[in-house]
């Protein structure tokens, strides 16, 4: 399988997963819509990386590596790279929280999260992925 090939499954797979975080939001469980929107945002954006030739960590926080490839980037995703490698690195560090909680303060999930965060996350999750959509041009 090729990059191109890859790319698309990722692209597909986020999609799937933006799908499923506002299904989470319709159905009022915020923390699951925050864990899919994060998994979204992760696959688009190792989608964009993988379509450009760019080997990245297998951890879920890879915004370092796109600050450092920013160069390489279409547009418009460079020219938001910033604020899209902060989210990278924000959502990264809840997706644990947003399926456990936090068990050592006996925060559960379902008290962690607000709808507020939830909203917000996935529509700027939705505007990423619709941008590194239209820039990788994959599902045409």
């Amino acid at each position: 399988m090729n990059n191109v090939e890859m790319a698309r499954d990722y692209l597909s797979r986020a999609k799937r997963c933006l799908r499923e975080a506002e299904l989470a939001l319709n159905e009022g469980d915020p923390p699951m819509a925050v864990r899919r929107a994060q998994e979204a945002l992760e696959l688009s954006v190792k989608a964009t990386l993988r379509m450009l030739g760019i080997e990245y960590p297998k951890s879920h926080d890879v915004s370092d590596v796109l600050l450092r490839h920013r160069d390489k980037l279409p547009q418009p995703i460079k020219e938001k790279v910033e604020n899209l490698a902060s989210l990278v690195s924000e959502l990264a560090s809840v997706r644990g929280p947003a399926f456990y909680g936090y068990e050592r303060e006996g925060i559960p999930a379902s008290q962690a999260f607000s709808l507020a965060y939830a909203e917000r996350v996935v529509e700027e999750v939705k505007k990423y992925v619709k941008d590194i959509d239209e820039a990788l041009s994959l599902s045409r």
